[in-house]
């Protein structure tokens, strides 16, 4: 087990780390795609969309640095709902694994957070 302060044993600090530094990666690169591609939405469906992602889960991904729990949750809340509402606009969900791999910062915060809470079960 690691020392008290630093929330956990050695695999829960790599996983917090390892999202943190994906999700500096993942808001560059939403930042770069927004800023070359614009954002133009064209109803209150794709309104809806942007607020979950790319806006929901970013916030989501910087909120976890300070709350693990909280802001993994609201990344992941914010893709399932992007996916829902895709879904039911579209009719299919949205190609590519991009979507996932920009958000999986999300479900290593709740990760680390579910390692954190309950060290006991983590190392058993």
């Amino acid at each position: 087990m690691g020392a008290k302060g630093d929330g956990g044993d050695r695999l829960t600090v790599a996983i917090r780390w390892t999202a943190r530094m994906w999700t500096i990666v993942a808001i560059a690169v939403v930042v770069l795609l927004s800023l070359g591609e614009g954002i133009h939405p064209a109803g209150p469906a794709e309104t809806a969309g942007l607020i979950l992602y790319p806006i929901g889960i970013c916030v989501g991904m910087v909120l976890a640095w300070w709350k693990e729990g909280v802001g993994g949750m609201v990344t992941v809340v914010s893709l399932m709902a992007f996916y829902v509402l895709h879904t039911a606009t579209a009719g299919r969900l949205p190609p590519g694994l991009g979507w996932l791999a920009l958000a999986f910062p999300g479900f290593l915060f709740l990760w680390c957070w579910s390692r954190a809470r309950h060290p006991k079960a983590a190392t058993a």
